[in-house]
């Protein structure tokens, strides 16, 4: 079997960020801890994942202090997987994979599930990239600062 290359000691977030949450499981997973799913068989009806590979992804997740086990809270012997604060952050990647979703994988017509604010009932506003000021920046106003590297020869 190949050896997966990792990314943890790159200097580009997003390269470190994939190497974390960038597989489709990995995110689905945290998309329903976000539904109120707790359980390993609650994870496995709803995404129709093989034990294996599930059992895995959890465990990088919670290895990664995204997901924490904690005891079931109906007090059986079985744990639960609940999300950290670390995991909670996520929140905002979601929310925009979702928008993006809504914009481009689906026709004007068609239906599909909505994020609501609990206080209002009323779907959440779009997600907005903004600078310090408070201006709204598109992609063609920003850019990366790389890390410079001393190449002494």
């Amino acid at each position: 079997m190949p050896q997966r290359v990792t990314h943890e000691g790159a200097e580009c977030p997003v390269a470190r960020t994939v190497d974390v949450i960038g597989d489709r499981w990995s995110l689905l997973i945290v998309r329903d801890a976000f539904d109120g799913i707790s359980r390993f068989s609650e994870f496995q009806r709803n995404l129709g994942l093989a034990k294996n590979i599930l059992s895995s992804r959890l465990r990088e997740l919670v290895a990664h202090d995204i997901l924490e086990v904690v005891p079931a809270a109906d007090g059986s012997a079985y744990h639960e997987y609940a999300l950290t604060a670390k995991g909670r952050d996520l929140f905002v990647i979601l929310v925009s994979l979702r928008q993006w979703g809504e914009d481009h994988l689906f026709e004007d017509a068609e239906q599909h599930s909505t994020l609501l604010d609990t206080k209002t009932g009323k779907p959440l506003r779009r997600l907005q990239v903004k600078d310090a000021a408070g201006h709204v920046v598109n992609s063609t106003e920003a850019f990366v600062r790389k890390v410079e590297t001393n190449s002494e020869t």
